[in-house]
């Protein structure tokens, strides 16, 4: 089994769905290469024999291993630090040798400085193997990423190399004791020493991978403002060297016990006058670990995608396989009707992840530009509109992603009846696994309120534009659009969606002396007080935007391609009573 030349689908996605003409250029400004290849057409052949590789390793060494992962776990707390153990080191050593910490590393510190799409798609293939060791894995590229992007030059050239070599790896050290999601109250302390070091105290727990050697902590430098605006953002190493020997910096004090994620790390760490290099300005951390964390976001939708093929692959297989009333459950009217519904969801969700990561990448590639180089008035202007897409889809893709991989992880356990509960079959493993990215990096709720907040501020702004962009955008306007015929039939769907929304927002929002007129003033919207009755519709509005925007995609994907067409119909058909079930929910609540 290879999990790229075996799947028709990514391969098509690979192909039609990933923008290289706008990518490759980031990258690769002119030919031959660095690495002599002489054209776009070597190029993509080049990616695609490295995610051969990836698909054949991921299905093969790193599947093997991830039931024994999950009864040995990722290893153990000996004397402040995290011991590995044997089989995920083993994974670690393969990984080294396909060159995977490195892959979007600039070749300059011993990389290959390939597109940010590439490295997500082979990560998503090792989440679809084993997801604990994608987590594990996760944080050597996105440590480096977050290195390349912020640090000075000379930790830049001391670190990545050993991360590329696997030597370390890190973590994004946020979460205390008293500060989940209200990351504003933390309590970590930073007491100025000298030049950029600080002293940093206080307590972080739930961090994935503490043990792996840096991190990326944040603290409140002494006397710095409350709240979120106080934040400095720290690189903190485990070992320091004093003297000529290494002095352990901070101690990893537990490794958690947990439901599943049994491979990955999740720590609790301790500093105590831990010393912690600034980075960037004081008070600015939070603009910096947002990167890190909007990063991480889309990585976990890209988690939910590969626990989602793998919970239904591994169903399929079995149904296949199972006869009950003399035939396979497969050829049973209702099984088959459910399964084409699960795999319409995957089929669209993939469809939708891979859209995103083709703006992810020109995002990622176009801000680390902005920040060592600037960028030309034509890249501004691309680099505006990605953002802004990117920002959107963030926390659509991690609430999507992440409820579906549980919602069809536990599809899988029914589909296997009695033996799905059995540990002889992975997908009691896969669903444990699924509660995870429902938690880390914001929980669906976090990110509804996240998707509202976007969605409300473009509509408040300019409540007018936003009516005539609704009576604009009737389908009996898009008849003689000259659009494709799947983007119409979007086009009635995103109708119907604003008209709903809009009666909502009139009922939540409605002055309380009756003068309807206020609304269309913006000072109207700058009270807070307006927003306390939408807040409870958060969920249902961030689940229509996720339904939406995969919509948006599969349309093109159909205009573009006969062949796209069935699964834009089936999709549709899938979440067409969902809309109605939502939209009655605004209606009667």
């Amino acid at each position: 089994m290879n999990y790229f030349t075996d799947e028709k689908e990514w391969q098509w996605l690979f192909d039609n769905a990933i923008d290289w003409d706008k990518i490759i250029p980031l990258y690769y400004p002119e030919y031959p290469t660095q690495d002599g290849i002489q054209n776009k057409e070597e190029l993509l052949g080049f990616f695609k024999e490295l995610l051969t590789s990836t698909g054949e390793w991921a299905a093969g060494s790193v599947a093997g291993r991830a039931r024994k992962l999950d009864e040995d776990g990722g290893g153990e707390v000996v004397d402040g630090s995290v011991i590995c153990s044997e089989t995920l080191l083993e994974n670690y050593r393969e990984a080294k040798e396909l060159a995977f910490f490195g892959v979007g590393v600039d070749q300059k510190y011993g990389g290959m400085g390939l597109p940010a799409a590439v490295s997500l798609m082979g990560f998503t293939q090792v989440n679809r193997a084993c997801i604990s060791t994608a987590t594990q894995i996760g944080f050597f590229t996105s440590i480096a990423d977050m290195v390349e992007r912020f640090c000075e030059p000379e930790d830049r050239e001391r670190l990545l190399p050993m991360i590329i070599n696997g030597d370390i790896s890190g973590s994004m050290c946020l979460t205390e004791p008293d500060a989940g999601s209200d990351v504003g109250s933390l309590r970590t302390s930073a007491k100025h020493l000298n030049d950029k070091w600080y002293s940093l105290n206080g307590t972080k727990i739930f961090i994935t991978n503490g043990g792996g050697g840096l991190g990326f902590v944040l603290g409140r430098i002494d006397g710095a403002p409350e709240g979120l605006k106080g934040i400095s953002l720290f690189l903190v190493e485990e070992f320091l060297e004093e003297g000529g020997e290494k002095k352990r910096n901070y101690t990893v004090a537990k490794n958690e016990e947990k439901m599943g994620l049994h491979g990955s790390h999740t720590c609790e760490i301790l500093y105590e006058n831990s010393k912690g290099k600034l980075i960037g300005e004081p008070n600015q951390g939070m603009k910096m670990m947002f990167h890190l964390m909007n990063e991480a976001r889309i990585a976990v939708g890209l988690q939910g995608l590969g626990g989602i093929e793998a919970s239904l692959a591994y169903a399929r297989k079995y149904a296949e396989e199972r006869e009950q009333f003399g035939m396979c459950l497969m050829k049973l009217p209702l099984f088959r009707r459910n399964f084409e519904d699960w795999e319409a969801e995957r089929d669209g969700f993939r469809a939708l992840m891979v859209d995103t990561i083709s703006f992810f990448d020109q995002y990622q590639r176009l801000d680390l530009k902005k920040r060592h180089h600037g960028l030309s008035d034509e890249e501004r202007e691309r680099f505006s509109f990605v953002q802004k897409v990117v920002r959107r889809r963030t926390p659509l893709v991690k609430l999507y992603g992440a409820e579906t991989f549980t919602t069809l992880s536990q599809k899988a356990i029914q589909a296997l009846g009695g033996h799905g509960f059995m540990k002889d079959h992975d997908v009691e493993r896969l669903h444990r696994d699924s509660f995870a990215p429902l938690l880390y990096e914001g929980t669906t709720q976090i990110q509804s309120l996240m998707a509202m907040k976007d969605l409300l501020k473009y509509t408040m702004s300019q409540p007018t534009k936003f009516l005539q962009t609704m009576v604009g955008g009737h389908p009996i306007g898009n008849i003689f659009s000259g659009e494709g015929e799947y983007h119409k039939r979007f086009s009635g769907v995103l109708y119907e969606f604003r008209k709903n929304l809009m009666g909502l927002l009139m009922r939540c929002f409605k002055p309380d002396d009756g003068d309807i007129t206020q609304v269309f003033s913006p000072k109207y919207w700058r009270n807070p007080k307006q927003y306390e009755k939408i807040m409870e519709h958060a969920e249902t509005m961030a689940f229509s935007i996720s339904y939406l925007e995969t919509l948006k995609v599969l349309a093109v994907h159909a205009d573009m391609d006969e062949s796209r067409k069935e699964l834009y119909d089936r999709y549709y058909r899938l979440v067409l009573p969902r809309f109605a079930s939502i939209y009655c929910d605004w209606k009667n609540h």
